[in-house]
C-alpha cells in the first residue's frame, strides 16, 4: 500500500513538472510609460518635454510602480555607461532617449533604470538602442548624472531593431 502511494506521487510530481513549466520565465516586455503610476502625470519624454527638461532640473523622487519589484521585464532604451572597459560595460543607466543625462537635465528619477550586468555587454553595441532583460527592483540608486527610482540586475542585453 505505502509502495503505490510512493508511485503514485512519483507519477504525479512528473505529470505535472512538465518542461513549460520548469522552463525559465518569460520577462514582462515593458514600456517606458509603465514606469509610471497610473495616477501620476510627469509626461512622455518627447521633444516638447526635452526642451522643458532643459529648462528646469530632475524631477527626483518621482513614484515607482511598487507592483514591478521583483519582477522579470524587458525594456527598450539608451545606454549612459557608468562602469567597465573598452570592451565592456558593466554598468550603466538605461534611459527612455538618447542624450538623456548627458545632454540635458535627467529625466524623472521614474524613468531610469540603474543596471548592473555582471557579465557584462560589449561596448561598441551601447551607443544603439538595446534591449534590457532582468530583475527589477524599485530601490533607489543615486550617482552623479542622476537620481534614479529603479534598480536592475541585468540578466542579457540584445539590439532593438525597431526603436
Amino acid at each position: 500500500m505505502m509502495f503505490l502511494r510512493v508511485v503514485y506521487c512519483f507519477l504525479a510530481i512528473c505529470f505535472f513538472s512538465s518542461p513549460t513549466t520548469m522552463a525559465d520565465p518569460i520577462p514582462k516586455e515593458l514600456e517606458w510609460s509603465d514606469l509610471v503610476p497610473k495616477d501620476f502625470d510627469a509626461g512622455t519624454p518627447d521633444i516638447a518635454h526635452i526642451g522643458q527638461a532643459m529648462a528646469g532640473p530632475q524631477t527626483i523622487n518621482a513614484p515607482v510602480v511598487k507592483e514591478l519589484d521583483g519582477q522579470l521585464i524587458k525594456i527598450p532604451g539608451f545606454v549612459v555607461p557608468l562602469e567597465g572597459d573598452d570592451n565592456k560595460v558593466t554598468e550603466f543607466l538605461l534611459v527612455p532617449y538618447f542624450g538623456a543625462c548627458v545632454h540635458v537635465p535627467p529625466p524623472p528619477s521614474n524613468q531610469l533604470i540603474y543596471v548592473t550586468l555582471p557579465n557584462g555587454a560589449p561596448a561598441d553595441a551601447m551607443y544603439d538602442p538595446i534591449w534590457v532583460t532582468g530583475k527589477l527592483s524599485t530601490k533607489e540608486w543615486k550617482g552623479e548624472l542622476a537620481q534614479v527610482g529603479y534598480t536592475m540586475e541585468g540578466i542579457s542585453v540584445s539590439a532593438y531593431d525597431d526603436f
